[in-house]
């Protein structure tokens, strides 16, 4: 059994037991976090499908820990006046792990 949420605006395709990488939730490490926006879920009977969200079921993970991620470079440059500017950005990142998907 699978489910597709959106979790931060994004979406992602889960299985229990597995480990998702989202961006930063504010809950501590060890909480327990509910993803109810639900868009789609199948198992071996079928698929039920959202429109656009599925009513009365929920993913249910715990925080695992909050880390952050590979360095971007960011790049400004202006032709022929001696201008650039490079930056650095890591996002911040939760790792979740699903245990059950509740119909």
């Amino acid at each position: 059994m699978y489910a597709i949420i959106d979790a931060c605006g994004r979406q992602y395709k889960v299985t229990e037991g597995e480990t998702v990488r989202v961006e930063k939730l504010n809950l501590p490490i060890g909480e327990k976090v509910a993803f109810d926006k639900v868009l789609l879920v199948a198992d071996e009977n079928g698929a039920e499908i959202g429109k656009p969200f599925l009513e009365n079921v929920k993913v249910i993970g715990e925080i695992v820990e909050h880390f952050r991620g590979k360095k971007i470079m960011v790049v400004k440059r202006r032709p022929r006046k001696g201008y650039r500017l490079n930056k650095g950005h890591r996002q911040w990142y939760t790792k979740v792990k699903i245990e059950k998907i509740e119909k």
